[in-house]
């Protein structure tokens, strides 16, 4: 049986990689020690996920409770396992968050990938390396491109950029905050070791993963947050750019589909732009709305004129290049359709 080592394995794409390569057969091994609870608090938890991987995949799931800035302790347990692909989500997620918490952000993003990668080429050199990094490595560079105003969102006016942005677009002279700017450190190491040491690796810069097992919380999270404020009539806050900021979001499925694709046929120091692309785009209008018509309730929200540091005004990836390289893999779920099953999920949870 092969093995797959998944790091933040409780968290929403750990966990959506975990159930897809179990149901293919393999071995899975999670590394997660619920972070996620100390950068965010109680609402950040994601030990209920742990436990229902453990109690879905049986013995088919093995969970390490190692943090991934123990170094000596990640090197021993890539020997020990010697993974046939290494999956690494596990990180502090919020470009908010890192500015409170500077070395713990670097530490984790940075530090904690660097961990991995050389005990990836000390012990399993030809495994692939699939690293979830973030669109959030080019800054709010995306918000130099010349936009036009709609009733309710905000979207390109240079139709160069008509289907999105691709990978070629620059990531410095730009404002990162320290979360955008630890996870190019990770992202540019994960292409090195491509490059320099031949090891199949490739960075997935997200837009909005999302999806009905994501543990949302204000500072990171979007739609899973937004849904659970409607259901709780609790007070969302939209922060600028008149709540016509727009984010392309793919739900966790999908984002597992890709990293199998990869492990199938890997290349060697990739870079992917992965999101729900134009089809799979909203404004934070234009979510409320989809939200409300699943929970039947209004949104209650708060306008807060000033927008968040380095946050995007518009952002949608351009898929050409997955859909190119990996023409086995495609958007398979709706916008509408993943904010439903967050909706159907947070019901359930609530009871």
């Amino acid at each position: 049986m092969k093995k797959i080592l998944v790091t933040g394995s409780s968290g929403l794409i750990g966990s959506e990689v975990c159930v897809h390569f179990a149901a293919l057969g393999w071995e899975i091994h999670g590394v997660d020690n619920n972070q996620r609870a100390v950068f965010f608090g109680p609402q950040g938890d994601t030990r209920w996920n742990q436990g229902r991987l453990a109690e879905s995949l049986g013995g088919q799931f093995k969970h390490h409770e190692l943090d991934i800035r123990d170094r000596q302790g990640v090197l021993d347990l890539l020997k020990e396992i010697k993974p046939a692909a290494i999956v690494h989500t596990a990180a502090q997620p919020s470009h908010d968050r890192a500015a409170a918490i500077p070395f713990d952000d670097f530490d984790t993003n940075a530090g904690g990938t660097l961990n991995l990668l050389e005990a990836t080429r000390q012990a399993c050199p030809e495994s692939p390396f699939v690293h979830m990094s973030t669109n959030k490595v080019y800054g709010d560079r995306p918000n130099t491109i010349a936009l036009s105003e709609l009733e309710t969102r905000w979207d390109y006016g240079d139709p160069a950029y008509a289907d999105g942005i691709d990978e070629n677009f620059p990531i410095d002279q730009s404002k990162h905050s320290l979360f955008g700017a630890s996870k190019v450190a990770a992202d540019v190491m994960v292409q090195e070791y491509g490059r320099y040491f031949g090891i199949p690796t490739c960075c997935l810069r997200g837009g909005c993963l999302t999806g009905p097992n994501h543990s949302g919380v204000e500072l990171h999270g979007f739609l899973s947050y937004l849904v659970k404020c409607n259901l709780e009539g609790r007070e969302y806050k939209v922060f600028g750019y008149k709540g016509k900021q727009v984010r392309d979001n793919i739900h966790s499925y999908d984002v597992a589909r890709f990293i199998d694709e990869f492990i199938k046929a890997p290349r060697v120091a990739e870079v992917y732009n992965i999101g729900g692309g134009r089809a799979n785009s909203c404004s934070i209008w234009e979510a409320f709305k989809i939200a409300e018509k699943f929970t039947g309730r209004e949104q209650v929200f708060e306008y807060v004129d000033e927008n968040r540091k380095g946050d995007h005004i518009c952002y949608i990836s351009n898929l050409s290049k997955m859909r190119a390289q990996y023409p086995g893999w495609d958007i398979t779920v709706s916008l509408e359709e993943t904010i439903r099953q967050i909706v159907e999920a947070s019901r359930a949870k609530q009871h």
